[in-house]
């Protein structure tokens, strides 16, 4: 009898454990000896000790994360496809772009028997921001290697409906089936609800990109902050190499003024959620479901996010938070200043956010149905 053997393919290490752990274990759990590949996973990584110490076999591959070079994606694919001739696997799944697209590919052309990837969100290239030439030709050699790459795979997976209705719309999907899954799922036991804090606090997690709303945020900190001195807004995250990233000078600046607290890039956050009242992810960025969310959801936070895919999803407005406009500062200011005038609401909305992160977003359902229609639970 054929091992079970699934390879899971990402570009940035540390979501092995973060994000996909859970699924990991999950495909564990149903029998599989589960591979995972990687950039960045030298020996000596605490990310590669970490998966191999819970029986993970790890696999580095030269994978360059931003941009589109094409001998660097070639050397990228050709790896894939060494790396699947040697161990054989049974089934496999890349998750963002570039996995997507390269291990879609090579598994096709080493005949791995089942092929699936995971929409993780179309970031970027699909942003909402007026396109200038370089985008849209990026765009359109991102659109036929999707159309191509999901053309090799049994079925796609998609964390929003948006998502798949902007696939569906462009043609990428062909005769491939989809589907749509909560996000990646929060492990609900471990990010648990703790007691709000005493006096307003407001907290964004994401990496510092424009488009994740970070400069709105700030903005909106400071003109809150003239009215109300004792609210509080703390920012978590790290400085990004993304064309799109805050720079170093604003974030300075920021914190020399007095608007935000920068608590840096935080291996556990549940601390900086603890000390919140509300969390708030102004994004403009086309996310999959964001994980940061799903983290305060299940710690019981309201919410203050943006009517955009795969954020609108996770708020019901006026019941666990608000949707607010996408580089809207004065629509953000109304959400803060709501939280602020009427602290009823936050023990409220942060009751629904936790019974919303049970029924809809724990980690176990959302990797069951996965398993489920990958025919392997």
């Amino acid at each position: 009898m054929t091992a079970k053997r699934f390879l899971l393919i990402a570009s940035y290490a540390n979501s092995l454990i973060n994000f996909r752990w859970h699924f990991m274990k999950a495909l564990q759990d149903a029998g599989f000896e589960v591979h995972a590949a990687a950039p960045d996973l030298p020996a000596h990584s605490e990310v590669r000790q970490w998966l191999e110490a819970r029986g993970i076999r790890v696999h580095e591959i030269p994978m360059q994360r931003n941009g589109l070079n094409p001998l660097r994606d070639l050397v990228t694919l050709y790896a894939l496809f060494r790396l699947m001739r040697r161990l054989v696997p049974t089934h496999t799944m890349g998750y963002t772009i570039k996995p997507v697209l390269y291990g879609a590919l090579a598994a096709r052309l080493a005949r791995v028997p089942r092929r699936f990837c995971l929409i993780t969100g179309l970031g970027y290239v699909f942003s909402d921001r007026p396109a200038g030439l370089k985008r849209r030709l990026m765009r359109s050699l991102v659109e036929r290697l999707y159309r191509l790459a999901i053309a090799c795979c049994h079925k796609v997976f998609f964390q929003n409906p948006d998502d798949l209705a902007l696939f569906r719309e462009r043609g990428l999907l062909g005769r491939t089936p989809a589907v749509v899954v909560n996000g990646s799922g929060v492990d609900t036991r471990h990010y648990a609800p703790v007691p709000l804090p005493e006096a307003p606090s407001f907290v964004l997690i994401s990496r510092l990109l424009g488009d994740k709303g970070v400069r709105e945020y700030a903005e909106a900190a400071r003109q809150i902050r003239v009215e109300y001195p004792q609210a509080r807004f703390q920012l978590v995250g790290y400085l990004d190499a993304n064309p799109d990233a805050i720079t170093d000078e604003e974030l300075q600046r920021w914190i020399a003024d007095g608007r935000l607290e920068y608590l840096g890039r935080l291996k556990d956050v549940r601390p900086a959620l603890a000390a919140s009242s509300t969390f708030v992810l102004p994004s403009a960025y086309r996310e999959g479901v964001p994980r940061t969310i799903l983290e305060a959801l299940a710690m019981g936070r309201a919410i203050i996010t943006t009517d955009m895919p795969g954020c609108r999803e996770t708020v019901r407005d006026g019941d666990n938070g608000y949707l607010v406009a996408a580089r809207s500062v004065p629509s953000l200011v109304q959400a803060i200043r709501r939280m602020i005038e009427q602290p009823v609401l936050l023990e409220r909305m942060g009751r629904r956010s936790r019974e919303i992160a049970l029924d809809k977003y724990d980690v176990t359902r959302v990797n069951a149905v996965m398993l489920k229609e990958m025919g392997v639970s």
